[in-house]
């Protein structure tokens, strides 16, 4: 059976874009903060004005509806005020990995028909052919910048117009929202359509099973032009007529506690690398005692059970629930409840999302049996911008194929096994890397682990593990040998241990196991 009714009740929806959203909030708590940024403060009256203002500087360059406007900006109030100002004109905004390099960032400017840039002089290098290389016509820079012309321009000049009054928000529910680019574990990244149903689908659904209200003050260290970022720690707030802290870097660490604490932070959302550091982390007793916070929130990939551990012992307050989704989803898909987690569970779905675990013939598979989860809501993506094949592979009578492995217990809460692409099959037996994570990262002196297939001609497949190890720790490769054999059955036990000083990351601190195992199979660690 698929995990919520199959007859779902209609949804209801206030708004038909997210500027009305803003419009509701300059009403009715106009003068409460929507952002703090370093010592500034900016309401939610003055958050429209500054969005009006922008929107009006968009259309008087030729910004018009349907439009692309990608953003390749660090955290910043700009970035925000930029993106919902684009959306109010019905055009689209196209966040950008500020991680990427420059052709990576022409391949998007260019397959995402961008129009007009908006960015920062910290990325003019891998912008110095953005007008031979794409189809670009203006980039308007943030910040200091001396090389302004009539296709270079000002952002701060955006935020003087007055003459804004006219412009009506242009965008309904079935628009596309933003465009996403995917981190392309295989080829090309791919642009996720997102409309605003999509969106306001998730906030409803994340409203719906957790206590939030316009009290609440989240924080944004995580980089916007994440998806899970973007929905939950940026939209949902400002859904909620809440505030959102922005922490322009995630370095240095203690910055991001320092904040928590002076800015009264009551919801914090994180990726496991960040509360793996928050748990071994020595606080001051003054942060133990007089911090605000209610809950943790874990996306983007999975928590070990060491960190989930520590963290309670360290938090017995402050519940972590760990959650599950995908851009492609918007991004959420299901989060642990506050009455009951599981331990290495991501929850039941959404209360107006379906789950199901099927085979590879997409037909359903029972409680307990591990297979792909696919997905059925609102939330689910309009499909891929310009890539019609492989949206009809990924949607299929609807329902979203995640590329995930999981199984469901009897509750219907999800397990998540590892993905797809990362299943290791060693003499047509199915090896799951993360259940080898596990048990290496319950030693004491492993920090972190990942474990890819290597090509072999005997097996297929043989398991290979990297291993990071906690700082001073001499931990030998026979030893960790010693400590998994009897924890796992014999074909499990990888052929070979690699200790290494850190994992290759995508910006959210997923580990990128397309690139160990690629770098593997060429014997560059041979």
């Amino acid at each position: 059976m698929a995990l919520a009714t199959e007859t779902q009740q209609k949804t209801k929806y206030k708004f038909d874009n997210l500027y009305q959203v803003l419009e509701r909030n300059a009403e009715k708590f106009k003068n409460k903060p929507a952002l703090f940024e370093d010592d500034l403060k900016i309401t939610h009256k003055q958050l429209k004005q500054d969005v009006d203002a922008f929107a009006r500087y968009l259309e008087l360059i030729g910004v018009k509806k349907g439009d692309k406007v990608s953003l390749l900006m660090k955290n910043s109030k700009e970035f925000i005020i930029a993106f919902f100002a684009i959306g109010k004109l019905g055009a689209v905004p196209v966040p950008i990995n500020t991680f990427l390099k420059k052709h990576e960032i022409e391949y998007i400017l260019d397959h995402s028909d961008t129009k007009v840039l908006i960015t920062q002089p910290h990325f003019e290098k891998e912008l110095t052919e953005v007008f031979d290389k794409t189809k670009v016509e203006k980039v308007i820079w943030q910040g200091e910048y001396n090389k302004l012309d009539e296709k270079n321009l000002p952002f701060e000049e955006g935020l003087t117009i007055e003459d804004y009054e006219h412009i009506k928000p242009q965008a309904n529910l079935d628009d596309v929202a933003v465009i996403i680019y995917t981190s392309g574990t295989t080829g090309r990244p791919k642009g996720v359509m997102l409309t605003y149903k999509n969106l306001f689908s998730n906030l409803i659904n994340i409203e719906k099973i957790l206590p939030l209200s316009h009290k609440d003050r989240f924080i944004t260290y995580l980089p916007m032009f994440h998806t899970f970022t973007l929905t939950a720690t940026i939209l949902l707030p400002l859904y909620l007529g809440a505030s959102t802290v922005i922490i322009k870097s995630i370095r240095p660490f203690s910055n991001i506690f320092k904040q928590v604490l002076l800015k009264r932070v009551s919801i914090f959302m994180g990726v496991p690398e960040v509360y793996n550091a928050l748990s071994k982390a020595r606080l001051p007793w003054y942060f133990m005692w007089f911090n605000r916070l209610r809950a943790f929130i874990s996306g983007a990939a999975p928590l070990s059970e060491a960190t989930i551990k520590r963290m309670n012992q360290k938090f017995p307050k402050v519940p972590l629930l760990e959650g599950y989704g995908l851009t492609e989803a918007s991004p959420v898909v299901s989060v642990n409840r506050l009455e009951k987690q599981k331990i290495l569970s991501v929850g039941p779905p959404l209360p107006d999302y379906q789950v199901k675990i099927v085979d590879d013939d997409l037909v359903e598979l029972p409680v307990g049996e591990i297979g792909e989860i696919i997905v059925k809501g609102d939330n689910v993506m309009k499909g891929y911008y310009k890539n019609p094949e492989a949206t009809e592979e990924t949607i299929i009578n609807g329902w979203l194929l995640t590329g995930d492995m999981g199984y469901v217990d009897e509750e219907g809460y999800i397990y998540i096994v590892d993905r797809k692409k990362d299943l290791i099959i060693s003499k047509g037996i199915n090896i799951y890397p993360r259940e080898i994570e596990e048990v290496l990262t319950s030693h004491p002196e492993i920090e972190e682990a990942a474990v890819v297939g290597k090509k072999d001609e005997h097996h297929g497949e043989i398991p290979v593990a990297f291993v990071k190890l906690v700082e001073g720790s001499n931990l030998t490769e026979k030893e960790i040998r010693q400590f998994i054999k009897d924890k796992l059955a014999n074909y499990k036990i990888p052929k070979k241990f690699y200790i290494v000083e850190d994992l290759p990351r995508n910006a959210t601190g997923k580990v990128l196991k397309r690139v160990l195992r690629d770098k593997l199979n060429k014997g560059e660690f041979d």
